[in-house]
């Protein structure tokens, strides 16, 4: 059976669709319910921004009509979303810290605080790679090129608009993830810091890692 897979712009009816596919795949490509179970918070605290203010920075992946993946990204990362910001405002207008299933990971974010000297915090800013991009596929979308596709027309986006760079924040545990990123051009950048609140499926702390691409070294 031969499947149709296509690459396009955001419109305005595929916002449920990515907002779903923001949720389901939020824990290094699993469900974010792994470590956050509201929903609507979560989706607001990573979606609402390029909805609302960046829709044009918005790829979709689609096969057979149906969206399975989507690339969100922000040409100047210092005028884009401030996430503690976001998320203190989502912390507050929810309840959060009173919530089951975000209380545990609130407070635990709070002790990571207290006992790391460094830990993630907030946007990357570096006037070397100013762009940024997010990136998650649904598990039947996965290995079939389309994420890489995704990325070559974000890059190219970039071009247009002599960006000198581009960065990501990925998990350094998920070695699959880094190692795609590397395939498509992206390098380590600093070392890698404890995400607050965050634990692996074994109760490691998780943390974050900077990864970079000069836009005059591709293609």
């Amino acid at each position: 059976m031969i499947i149709k897979s296509v690459i396009r712009k955001y419109e305005e009816s595929d916002k449920e669709a990515i907002q779903e596919i923001c949720y389901l795949t939020g824990y290094m490509g699993e469900s974010a319910k792994n470590f956050w179970r509201h929903k609507q918070s979560f989706v607001e605290i990573w979606m609402s921004y390029y909805i609302d203010q960046e829709p044009n920075n918005i790829i979709v992946a689609t096969m057979d009509d149906k969206v399975v993946g989507y690339l969100t990204g922000c040409l100047s990362t210092s005028t884009g979303p401030e996430m503690e910001k976001i998320m203190y405002a989502k912390i507050v207008k929810y309840g959060l810290f009173f919530r089951l299933g975000t209380a545990d990971f609130l407070f635990r974010a709070m002790k990571d605080d207290w006992k790391h000297k460094q830990s993630a915090k907030g946007g990357f800013i570096d006037e070397r790679w100013p762009a940024h991009l997010h990136i998650n596929l649904l598990p039947s979308a996965r290995g079939t090129g389309l994420a890489a596709i995704l990325i070559d027309n974000w890059l190219t986006r970039l071009k247009k608009f002599n960006s000198s760079g581009c960065h990501l924040s990925t998990i350094s545990q998920n070695t699959q993830a880094i190692k795609f990123f590397k395939k498509m051009g992206f390098r380590k950048h600093g070392e890698p810091l404890v995400i607050s609140g965050m634990r692996g499926w074994n109760g490691e702390n998780l943390q974050q890692q900077i990864m970079v691409l000069d836009i005059n070294s591709t293609k």
